[in-house]
């Protein structure tokens, strides 16, 4: 758990956030390479354990080098929040192997056989596989409706009341559809629902779900706040802290998704220069964006930042930018969507995202490969859909590289 009272604005708690210096003074926190941890005395081993003494006692359950990298991103996505009493909040961030094994921690460690899960189209492929093709086999259904019609949703909460659990992704993966976060935790709460929120997208530079009262967070920490692709991870972060103290980091421990501490060394540099990489990601996304609208090989831009976006006004309200990520309908279908990538000179023809160089990938063919036709046609994921990642290159170059693939 990390104390946010502090006075640091939001790019230095990405350089300083959750540091603490250790007994060699080593500037930076090192790769602890250690598999256990010893003791003192039989008793200290007993105090440690019990949760009466602060320690380390198995990698498995962490240790500095992963708790550094937690503390920072809970601080991140904490930032100016307060709780219901006026006070700083706080939070717990159990960092993890991958952003499924956080998500698979969380809906796990929320939701039981025979209950439900509510979520929405277009979702992240795996995420998708996961509540369609895994949980059903243990018991665990669930219900995909629009989360753009509220009046739809309250009706199947009301109607089915083994709904437990509301996950919410926004933006959503690959069409950048951006769900009412104030809007669906107020009904989500309303009926006394876990309401969670995959925040990788816009990460907490650009979008702080827990202003709006929801119970979790989770990031693929792979994407922007690693920035480099260097390193899988995955963080899920919690309001109730004796509730993620207990229950939840027990269910990650047992589920073993634990994260690795050169991993989470890699991550926590990469978090040094979080802020600054937002905000060149975001310039350039929205110059590129610019372009493609007026592209006539494109027939359909997908921007938050576009006022053609059918939910340009929900980010406006709850994003601080459209964010770094957008997605485009080329004109020619799926041969045209293969075309294109083949013609890149540049942009990197690569699954992922967030990295500091520009990542292109077919959704069709690629993430969405698991998902049927018919549901990716309903999802808005088309054959000739491209996702882009912009990144940090000066951006003219960037879109050189467009126009001579579109050309």
């Amino acid at each position: 758990m990390t104390d946010n009272n502090n006075t640091f604005g939001f790019d230095t708690l990405c350089i300083h956030g959750g540091h603490t210096p250790e007994s060699n003074r080593a500037h930076l926190t090192p790769v602890y390479a250690s598999s256990t941890y010893t003791f003192d005395s039989a008793e200290q081993s007993i105090d440690v354990f019990k949760g009466d003494e602060k320690g380390y006692i198995y990698g498995r359950w962490g240790n500095p080098t992963i708790n550094e990298a937690e503390e920072k991103i809970a601080l991140l996505e904490s930032y100016g929040l307060k709780d219901a009493s006026g006070n700083p909040l706080q939070l717990k961030a159990i960092l993890h192997a991958s952003g499924m094994a956080a998500i698979c921690t969380m809906l796990l460690g929320n939701i039981k056989s025979g209950q439900k899960i509510l979520t929405h189209y277009s979702l992240y492929g795996g995420t998708h596989e996961l509540v369609e093709k895994i949980l059903p086999g243990l018991g665990i259904e669930p219900v995909i409706i629009d989360f753009h019609d509220l009046n739809k949703v309250e009706e199947a909460i009301k109607a089915d009341r083994s709904i437990a659990l509301m996950h919410i992704e926004t933006p959503a993966n690959p069409t950048l559809q951006c769900i009412d976060l104030e809007a669906l935790s107020a009904l989500g709460k309303k009926y006394n629902l876990i309401v969670c929120v995959d925040n990788t997208f816009a990460t907490p530079y650009l979008q702080q779900p827990f202003k709006y009262d929801v119970d979790y967070v989770m990031h693929s920490t792979t994407k922007f706040l690693n920035g480099h692709g260097t390193a899988i991870g995955g963080i899920m972060l919690g309001k109730d802290i004796e509730k993620m103290n207990k229950g939840m980091t027990k269910m990650h421990r047992l589920l073993g998704g634990n994260s690795n501490a050169f991993e989470a060394f890699l991550l926590t540099n990469g978090l040094r220069t979080f802020g600054l990489r937002m905000e060149r990601h975001c310039s350039n996304a929205a110059t590129v964006a610019s372009y493609l609208q007026n592209n006539p090989t494109i027939a359909h831009v997908n921007y938050l930042g576009l006022s053609s976006h059918p939910d340009f006004a929900i980010c406006k309200k709850q994003m601080k930018h459209p964010g770094a990520m957008l997605s485009f309908e080329l004109k020619g279908g799926f041969d045209a969507g293969v075309n294109f990538i083949n013609r890149l000179k540049m942009c990197t023809n690569a699954v992922s995202l967030g990295t500091c160089d520009t990542l292109v990938s077919h959704a069709a063919s690629t993430t969405h490969l698991g998902v049927s036709h018919e549901q990716r046609l309903a999802f808005g994921i088309t054959d000739g859909l491209i996702r882009m990642s912009v990144g940090i290159e000066n951006v003219a170059d960037i879109l050189n590289d467009l126009e001579q693939a579109t050309s």
